[in-house]
């Protein structure tokens, strides 16, 4: 289900005070869905790939400046207890009403758990440059060859609205830099919010390449060892009532979570850049 991926990364995290958290029936389900999709190992990879776009943004941005200091700045962004809890206050508001009992009943069963395991492993094997670069060639080749596993896949994403979810995530996470760029003063004074809405907006046409190019390469890597009838059986249970729900409150808590992400990185980057003007 963790196919969010943010192409822009940014904002501060607030450590939520969660009083009742866990003291409920309905949030103790929720810890226990938690725990069956293996939201620690999939953040541990999130905070991994978060470290490896802290690099990026050094070396676009102020290049030759205290490498140091910017990785402590990001990897305090990148906290994995922080990002947890934002998540998991966010599922438990979202799957409120919903029927999660269903959803534990998925993904603590076959093919739910080998899909949980696939999935974390697929997305870790991805931050090896070799392993990413010859993913998307063999998805190339799947999508023009057109073949079965591709239409399942295909199907899948769009049963999901995993395209569409994801661009939207990735711009409102680059709107989340630009106002962390502007907030931390390295932005040109004349800089409006709507003016960096505009640049953010013709960003979309190549995020919607990107998105496409890696959901696709990450969905085929990671589901290769599934047999038809598992696919077939994940793709029913993403059209129950259920999986819409779930898939929904995955993508609110984990887009707001990239939103507050960016912006933080968008703030620390300001300081580094205001700093090399002094």
């Amino acid at each position: 289900m963790f196919q969010l991926r943010s192409l822009s990364f940014a904002g501060a995290l607030c450590l939520l005070t969660l009083p009742s958290f866990a003291q409920t029936a309905g949030q103790d389900k929720v810890n226990a869905l938690i725990d069956a999709l293996r939201l620690t190992d999939i953040l541990d990879v999130m905070r991994d790939e978060g470290l490896d776009y802290g690099e990026q943004i050094a070396t676009d941005m102020f290049p030759g400046r205290d490498t140091a200091r910017w990785s402590a700045l990001v990897s305090e962004i990148y906290d994995v207890d922080v990002m947890y809890e934002e998540v998991a206050a966010a599922l438990v508001e979202e799957l409120d009403g919903d029927d999660v009992d269903q959803m534990i009943a998925f993904y603590t069963s076959e093919p739910g758990q080998t899909i949980v395991a696939l999935e974390v492993s697929a997305r870790a094997a991805l931050l090896d440059e070799a392993v990413d670069a010859a993913s998307k060639e063999d998805a190339a080749v799947a999508a023009a060859d057109e073949t079965p596993r591709f239409q399942l896949i295909e199907e899948f994403v769009e049963t999901n609205d995993l395209v569409e979810a994801n661009v939207v995530g990735a711009l409102n996470a680059n709107y989340a830099f630009f106002m962390g760029l502007m907030d931390g003063g390295a932005m040109p004074a004349d800089m409006t919010p709507d003016m960096a809405l505009q640049d953010v907006w013709a960003q979309e046409p190549q995020i919607r390449q990107n998105t496409e190019e890696w959901l696709y390469a990450y969905l085929l890597m990671a589901y290769q060892p599934l047999g038809d009838g598992d696919m077939e059986t994940l793709i029913a249970f993403s059209r129950t009532e259920a999986g819409q729900d779930l898939n929904d409150a995955l993508m609110v808590a984990f887009n707001g979570m990239f939103d507050d992400i960016s912006r933080a990185l968008g703030l620390a980057s300001s300081r580094m850049m205001t700093s090399q003007d002094l």
